[in-house]
């Protein structure tokens, strides 16, 4: 694997993995508007992950999963 903010070679069982959701639409109002939802595995290396914060970022996604859970 390599880090896709710094490029440093890091093995599997030692990168970060990030899961970015991205949603594109062309905000039309009515029965032509086309939405696309889409997602992108991004691995990072530890000293890049701690730097951006992603482990408290996937802390906060859990936290609202299991909020959302839990409602339904």
């Amino acid at each position: 694997m390599n880090c896709v903010n710094c490029g440093r070679t890091v093995p599997r069982s030692k990168a970060m993995s990030y899961e970015r959701r991205t949603r594109f639409s062309t905000d039309l109002r009515g029965e032509e508007n086309v939405q696309c939802f889409g997602s992108v595995d991004s691995y990072y290396c530890i000293s890049c992950a701690k730097h951006m914060g992603i482990g408290e970022k996937k802390k906060e996604m859990l936290q609202r999963r299991k909020e959302r859970e839990n409602r339904a």
